[in-house]
């Protein structure tokens, strides 16, 4: 079996990573990568110590929100937002890192990746948010969605 590249390696990760997600409606993982070193995982679901959304409910479906709109009202972290969490958390700077996401960044999390110093995200799963994708080209990151083993 051939060794896997380092982009197919660190994706490969970040979709081992979202097996831990507790979200009812999609599982994302993400990895914080510098160095070709693993800085932070994270992945969606609720604050710690709180109840997983399949014991309290999940509001959004409650609600009938659609995806990709008011973010604000979900029990859940999305992974991105966990992973610069753990990265704080522990002292890890993460400045000048790739983010290696399961699904493409939305656009609360692309603002926490661009303030957070990431300068490149590798994706697998594409996320219509135009406002992020504007958003992450305006500030130099690169952007490369993951298919097949190689990046597009």
């Amino acid at each position: 079996m051939p060794r896997p590249s380092w982009d197919e390696y660190f994706m490969a990760i970040a979709e081992h990573v979202a097996d831990r997600a507790t979200c009812m409606r999609r599982s994302i993982g993400a990895v914080l990568v510098k160095d070709k070193r693993i800085l932070a995982t994270g992945y969606n679901g609720v604050p710690a110590g709180l109840a997983h959304c399949d014991e309290a409910g999940c509001i959004r479906e409650q609600r009938a929100i659609p995806s990709g709109t008011q973010h604000e009202l979900c029990r859940g972290i999305h992974a991105e937002q966990n992973a610069v969490i753990q990265a704080a958390r522990h002292g890890i700077p993460i400045d000048g890192a790739t983010a290696y996401c399961t699904h493409q960044p939305c656009v609360l999390c692309a603002k926490i990746l661009i303030n957070a110093g990431v300068v490149e995200i590798v994706f697998r799963e594409a996320y219509p948010d135009a406002l992020a994708e504007e958003m992450i080209a305006e500030a130099g990151i690169v952007c490369t969605r993951f298919t097949s083993g190689e990046p597009e």
